[in-house]
C-alpha cells in the first residue's frame, strides 16, 4: 500500500500544481488584457484648420494684436509664420521682429536671418503668398481676400511630446511643406523649425515657357 499511497500523493500534488498554474495563467492573462484595453489608442487625426486674417497690420504691435497672435494653438502659430514672411520684401527688419515674436524665448541668430534673406534673393518674393487661398502661378500668386491659409496635421504630427509637425499647401508645389511648433510652459506654441521658403514654380509672368 505504501507504493500506491506515494503514487496517489504525487498525482494529487501534480493536479494541485496544475490547477494553481491554470489559475495563475488565467489571472495574469486577465490583468494583461485589462492593461492593454486601458491604454489610449494612438491619435489618427487628419484635421485641417482654415485661418482667416481679417486685417493686414502695418506694424509689430498690430501683428501681435491679431486674434491668432495669442499663439494658443500650433495651427495659429503656423499661419502667423506665413503672414510674417509676406512682410520681408518691403520691410525685412519688421519681418525679423515678427518672427522673433513667434519664436518666443529663442533668439534668432545672424545665420538664420541670412538664410531667410537668401531665400528672397533674385526677386523671389512670391513664395509666402503661395500659401494663401487663391494664389497660383497663373495669377502671379495674388491671393484671395481676406487672406486665408489652411494648416493640416496628420497621424504623426504629435509623435514627440510638446512638438507639433504641421503642413501647409503651396499653390506652386506638389506636396505640402512642413513647419514644427513647440509648446512652452506658458501654454503657447512657438515657431521651432520651418521649411516654408523652399522653391516653388515660377509665376507665369516670369516663366518664358508658361
Amino acid at each position: 500500500m505504501g507504493l500506491f499511497d506515494d503514487l496517489l500523493r504525487t498525482a494529487k500534488n501534480q493536479a494541485s500544481s496544475a490547477a494553481r498554474n491554470t489559475v495563475n495563467n488565467a489571472f495574469n492573462s486577465a490583468v494583461n488584457n485589462a492593461s492593454q484595453s486601458a491604454q489610449p489608442a494612438p491619435a489618427q487625426s487628419n484635421k485641417s484648420e482654415k485661418i482667416v486674417f481679417s486685417s493686414y497690420p502695418s506694424d509689430l504691435e498690430g501683428f501681435k494684436a491679431l486674434p491668432e497672435g495669442d499663439l494658443s494653438t500650433p495651427f495659429r502659430t503656423a499661419a502667423m509664420t506665413v503672414l510674417a514672411f509676406t512682410y520681408f520684401p518691403k520691410n525685412k527688419e519688421l519681418c525679423y521682429s515678427m518672427l522673433q515674436f513667434l519664436r518666443g524665448p529663442r533668439e534668432m541668430t545672424p545665420a538664420e536671418k541670412q538664410f531667410i534673406n537668401d531665400r528672397f534673393m533674385d526677386g523671389v518674393d512670391y513664395v509666402p503668398r503661395s500659401y494663401f487661398e487663391g494664389a497660383t502661378p497663373q495669377n502671379d500668386y495674388h491671393p484671395s481676400t481676406p487672406l486665408t491659409v489652411t494648416v493640416s496635421e496628420n497621424p504623426y504630427s504629435y509623435g514627440e511630446e510638446n512638438y507639433a509637425k504641421l503642413y501647409l499647401k503651396s499653390g506652386g508645389a506638389d506636396s505640402p511643406r512642413q513647419i514644427t511648433l513647440r509648446l512652452a510652459k506658458d501654454g503657447k506654441w512657438y515657431l521651432w523649425e520651418q521649411f516654408l521658403l523652399s522653391g516653388i514654380r515660377q509665376p507665369d509672368s516670369a516663366d518664358p515657357w508658361a
